[in-house]
C-alpha cells in the first residue's frame, strides 16, 4: 500500500517537475537555494499528497502548493538579505560581460525578468502563471483569489510593464 502511495507520487512529480522548476527558478537566483526551495516544496507535496482533491488538476493542486511554498520562502529570504548588505561587494552577479552580445530580444526577456523579480510575491505569482498561459479561472484556484481580482492584477501589471518598457527604450 505504502509503495503504491510512493510509486504514484513520484510519478505525478515527474508528470509535473516542470512546475516545480519554473517556480525554483523564479523565486531564487542562488543555485543552494533553488535546491533548498525544491526540497521544500516536494516535502510539501508529499505531506499534502493524500489530501489532493480529484476535482482539481494535479498541476493546479502543485501550483497551488508550491506557489504557497515559494512565497514564504522568498519572504524568509528577503528578510534574510535585508539584514545583511552585499550590494557593494564585487561578486559573480555584479560582474558584466562586455563581450556579451546581446540582441534587443535577449534585452526585453532580461528586462522582463528584472521586471518579475521586482514584484510582490502574488504579483511575481500571477505573472508566473499568466506567462504560462493559464486561464483566469485556473490562476484564480491556485491563488484562492476571484476571477475578476485575477483579471484586474493582470491587466494593471501588464500597463506596468508596458510604462517599464517605454522607460527603458528613450
Amino acid at each position: 500500500m505504502e509503495t503504491n502511495r510512493k510509486n504514484k507520487f513520484i510519478s505525478t512529480i515527474n508528470s509535473h517537475k516542470k512546475i516545480i522548476y519554473k517556480i525554483v527558478n523564479s523565486y531564487c537566483q542562488d543555485i543552494e537555494d533553488r535546491k533548498d526551495l525544491e526540497q521544500e516544496i516536494i516535502i510539501q507535496l508529499w505531506n499534502a499528497f493524500d489530501k489532493y482533491n480529484p476535482e482539481y488538476k494535479y498541476s493546479t493542486w502543485m501550483y497551488r502548493i508550491a506557489l504557497n511554498v515559494a512565497i514564504s520562502f522568498y519572504r524568509k529570504e528577503k528578510k534574510w538579505l535585508a539584514n545583511n548588505d552585499f550590494s557593494s561587494v564585487e561578486s559573480i552577479y555584479n560582474v558584466v560581460d562586455e563581450n556579451e552580445d546581446e540582441t534587443e530580444l535577449d534585452n526585453n526577456i532580461k528586462l522582463l525578468q528584472q521586471f518579475i523579480n521586482d514584484l510582490d510575491e502574488l504579483n511575481k505569482a500571477l505573472m508566473l502563471l499568466y506567462l504560462e498561459e493559464k486561464s483566469y479561472v485556473e490562476i484564480a484556484e491556485i491563488l484562492g483569489i476571484s476571477k475578476t481580482n485575477v483579471a484586474t492584477k493582470i491587466s494593471r501589471l501588464k500597463l506596468k510593464l508596458k510604462k517599464e518598457f517605454q522607460k527603458n527604450n528613450r
